[in-house]
């Protein structure tokens, strides 16, 4: 008689609890954040605070920080005879190309949302610039609105006489309309990619559903595609107006902020390493932060983004 045997059950696990889960869920959390803080501290936080310090101080850069003189640098910004804010006026320029940009990508993203032919092909033309090194585009364009260049040619043969064509980055009166349409042209990309990823994310099923009620392409744009992704356009516009005021590497390498190019940034940047005071272009530094902040709020009420 053979004695049938069944394997041994297997163990069962102890289920877990729920202060484990969160406890494991924590610790994933903290794993993750802590290289992307570290980093954040290391090249965001620690070298505002050292901007912060050397703007109380009248330093040149080298050597040790020996002469503190409190709050004298923001003094002299605020009341020296240099207009040291008279660059700011640079910063219109690039403001009101930004506000062309975003409306721009606004209007090609909803193009390309519908069904449109070669819509991939056309996608990756109008983003390859984004995809470009700013140094590249500097020189490229400096030889794209050079005498006699590409942009002459180009005019040229529209009709306009060789004696008539201005120069592009020698005139005062266009030199800093043509510098924002090269940062237009950079970052147009950019607005378009967010916002496409913004109207791709709207179901739907409410495009046929207003079909069917008759509603036009601007009647979906106007109460479905707008709405929906207005939290994109407020960040896109917020980081336009932040990008205008601290404008440094299209004019930095076209111009050297000659002939009335000057941003605020280079200024900072030229008194820091050209002058050697680090103590004021650091004051400057923590002014344009200011600024920054300041706007950036301003722009969030005025968009209605505002937390409740």
């Amino acid at each position: 008689m053979s004695v049938v045997t069944f394997p041994p059950a297997p163990a069962v696990r102890p289920a877990v609890t729920a202060s484990a889960y969160k406890r494991q869920k924590l610790i994933t959390v903290i794993v993750f954040l802590i290289p992307a803080l570290a980093l954040l501290l290391i090249f965001s936080y620690l070298p505002a605070i050292n901007m912060l310090f050397y703007s109380f101080t009248h330093w040149d850069g080298f050597g040790p920080v020996d002469k503190f003189v409190g709050i004298q640098n923001y003094i002299d910004i605020f009341t020296s005879h240099n207009n040291y804010f008279g660059v700011l006026s640079v910063s219109f320029f690039y403001f009101s190309g930004s506000v062309v940009q975003l409306v721009i990508a606004l209007y090609f993203a909803t193009v390309l949302s519908f069904n449109v032919r070669f819509k991939g092909l056309f996608k990756g033309i109008l983003v390859f610039p984004s995809l470009i090194n700013g140094v590249a585009i500097g020189f490229t364009f400096l030889i794209f609105f050079q005498g006699g260049g590409t942009l002459d040619t180009v005019v040229h043969a529209l009709g306009v006489p060789s004696d008539n064509i201005p120069l592009w980055l020698g005139d005062r009166r266009l030199i800093n309309i043509s510098l924002a349409a090269v940062s237009v042209w950079r970052y147009f990309g950019l607005n378009l990619i967010w916002f496409l990823g913004a109207i791709q994310s709207i179901d739907p099923d409410l495009y046929e559903a207003s079909a069917l009620d008759g509603a036009s392409r601007w009647g979906q744009f106007r109460y479905i595609i707008f709405p929906s992704i207005r939290p994109t356009i407020a960040l896109a516009s917020i980081l336009s107006v932040t990008g205008a005021l601290s404008v440094f590497e299209i004019p930095y390498i076209m111009t050297q902020g000659l002939n009335g190019s000057t941003t605020f940034v280079i200024q900072t940047i030229n008194l820091a390493f050209k002058l050697g005071q680090v103590g004021l272009a650091s004051a400057m530094g923590i002014i344009l932060l200011g600024l920054i902040i300041i706007a950036t709020v301003i722009q969030n009420i005025a968009l209605g983004e505002r937390q409740q």
